[in-house]
């Protein structure tokens, strides 16, 4: 019983470690990336919002309530990246960046829906015929989260060290790792082929 929960929780870990499947982290990363360690309430409760999003979506495919083109999924999910991305830059250093929060958090949530729409295919494959799909979704679920919580947590200590030891300002730290991000997204599409 517990071998079969801690495969599916790492099933999931897997799934966003995995170097092949980068998006997910860099998403992460342009949501973390603003923040520092102090305002772990506010990441904690936007990598929530991201997970219910993509376990929402992930339960709706699961059952077959919702079913969205896969070439369609893999374009819209770097354009989420990108469109967070772009949004730091543009907010980076900025004081009534926190203002907005609710807009944020519904933003990060709607762009969950799609992140989980991308999971859905890999899902519907590893849960094959299971009678018990809602279990193992919940344990698939919880590594993704896992995962999650780690992405961040590299993401803030980077800041963290860069900050400190490097003397980069807030704002130049959230301006570079976003910009990076941007190149990686926009090689992403330019290989994705609903564009072509």
């Amino acid at each position: 019983m517990f071998e079969n929960f801690w495969f599916n929780v790492q099933y999931g870990i897997n799934h966003v470690l995995d170097i092949n499947g980068y998006d997910h982290v860099l998403f992460l990363m342009v949501l973390a990336v603003p923040y520092v360690f102090k305002d772990w309430k506010r990441v904690l409760l936007l990598v929530s919002m991201f997970t219910l999003g993509h376990t929402l979506s992930l339960v709706l495919a699961a059952y077959g309530v919702v079913s969205v083109d896969g070439g369609l999924v893999e374009f819209l999910i770097p354009i989420t990246i990108l469109i967070a991305a772009v949004y730091n830059v543009f907010t980076a250093g900025k004081k009534d960046r926190g203002k907005k929060i609710g807009l944020l958090f519904f933003t990060t949530l709607f762009f969950g829906l799609i992140h989980g729409l991308g999971f859905a295919r890999e899902f519907k494959m590893f849960a094959g015929q299971s009678e018990n799909k809602i279990e193992l979704l919940l344990e698939f679920a919880l590594g993704i989260e896992i995962a999650q919580i780690i992405i961040v947590f590299v993401v803030l200590f980077l800041g963290f060290l860069f900050q400190t030891l490097f003397r980069f300002s807030r704002r130049d730290w959230v301006m570079v790792l976003s910009a990076i991000v941007i190149g990686l997204v926009f090689e992403m599409l330019i290989r994705n082929d609903y564009l072509w």
